[in-house]
């Protein structure tokens, strides 16, 4: 399979992640901002709303940045090989994609929702309440994808 139609399948993936995020997330705004107290009254489709935001917010990012992102750079035949992420990081920072500050920060905070810890309740407050805040970032990002892909093809 060529890369355009393997970079079509992932954009199509996307879009499930995408739809399911802009479905919960008018809910999660209503308990935004988040704190301890808020966090640990939540009722279990609250809980179940925030479970829905962190799975697909970390689908997305992996889908993004496992696949979507070679695709991409491989349909604008740049050459991916012997490349590290982060250098294909910064020719989509060069190509206006996304912006390689943000992107870290998405993966901060994905490392601070993956974990249950009662320890960690206030940092992963903090991830929820930024997630809440700044999603529609990663949207954006993968939408500009889809923008630029349809543009070239």
């Amino acid at each position: 399979m060529d890369s355009t139609k393997k970079l079509e399948l992932h954009l199509a993936e996307s879009l499930v992640h995408i739809n399911r995020l802009k479905a919960v997330l008018p809910t999660l705004k209503k308990l935004y901002p988040l704190n301890i107290e808020k966090f640990s009254t939540l009722t279990v489709e609250d809980q179940d709303k925030l479970d829905v935001l962190a799975f697909r917010f970390a689908k997305l990012q992996d889908l993004l940045g496992t696949k979507i992102f070679r695709e991409y750079l491989t349909v604008l035949q740049y050459p991916i090989e012997d490349k590290n992420f982060l250098e294909l990081l910064k020719e989509l920072d060069k190509e206006k994609i996304l912006d390689i500050d943000l992107w870290s920060e998405f993966r901060g905070v994905r490392n601070s929702i993956s974990h249950d810890y009662p320890s960690e309740e206030e940092e992963r407050v903090e991830a929820i309440n930024y997630l809440i805040e700044h999603i529609d970032k990663l949207i954006e990002m993968t939408q500009n994808i889809r923008k630029h892909f349809e543009a070239i093809k």
